[in-house]
């Protein structure tokens, strides 16, 4: 502590781990954002989940509002679904969705979340980590998703291979994710040369 006219001031402190207001609206908005994109939505033929734009809302919340807070806010989305809020594709939600065989999925946006979190973290909040990070959680993401799959639709319908899993629930996303990865990293990168979030 310092003393000023024998009187001891409070020691200066780093800013605080918390979350401001500011950042608890920003979690909450992007919350909302992933219902939105989820919501918008193609059906594909059962077993197959529907196409939505889910995947490019998360990119965007990673992107905008860096490992920590998009995290939390990918976490709000899922509980606001587990809870029963209609924020899943279909305006679905209930833990009836997040244990069916594409609840797998929406859970692997949380390891996508905690694995960009953690390398930003790390190895700090340079282009190339934040791209890594969003791949590697992508791929995290399909491996949690179709291992629940490959579960929970082996229990209802009898079991089923790895490669017939990931023909119906990775390949056909892979090139619509990654032009959703693309385009988000270029509306990320518009956005914040124009605005400090």
């Amino acid at each position: 502590m310092t003393t000023t006219n024998g009187v001891q001031n409070a020691p200066i402190t780093s800013k605080p781990s918390g979350f401001s207001v500011l950042d608890l609206c920003l979690i909450a908005m992007f919350a909302a954002l992933l219902a939105i994109c989820s919501w918008i939505s193609i059906p594909a033929p059962p077993p197959l989940p529907v196409f939505t734009m889910q995947t490019f809302g998360v990119f965007v919340t990673l992107e905008l509002l860096g490992g920590k807070r998009g995290f939390f806010s990918i976490l709000t989305f899922v509980l606001l679904g587990a809870v029963g809020v209609p924020v899943f594709a279909g305006f679905s939600g209930g833990v009836s969705v997040l244990f069916g065989s594409t609840g797998g999925y929406i859970l692997g946006f949380i390891l996508t979340g905690a694995l960009y979190w953690v390398l930003e973290a790390t190895l700090g909040n340079k282009f190339w980590v934040r791209l890594t990070a969003l791949i590697g959680g992508l791929a995290l993401c399909y491996a949690f998703g179709t291992i629940w799959f490959m579960v929970v639709y082996g229990r209802d319908n009898g079991a089923i291979g790895a490669g017939t899993a990931l023909m119906w629930c990775v390949v056909p996303y892979l090139i619509p994710d990654c032009a959703k990865l693309a385009l988000a990293l270029g509306i990320s990168a518009a956005v914040k040369s124009r605005v400090k979030i």
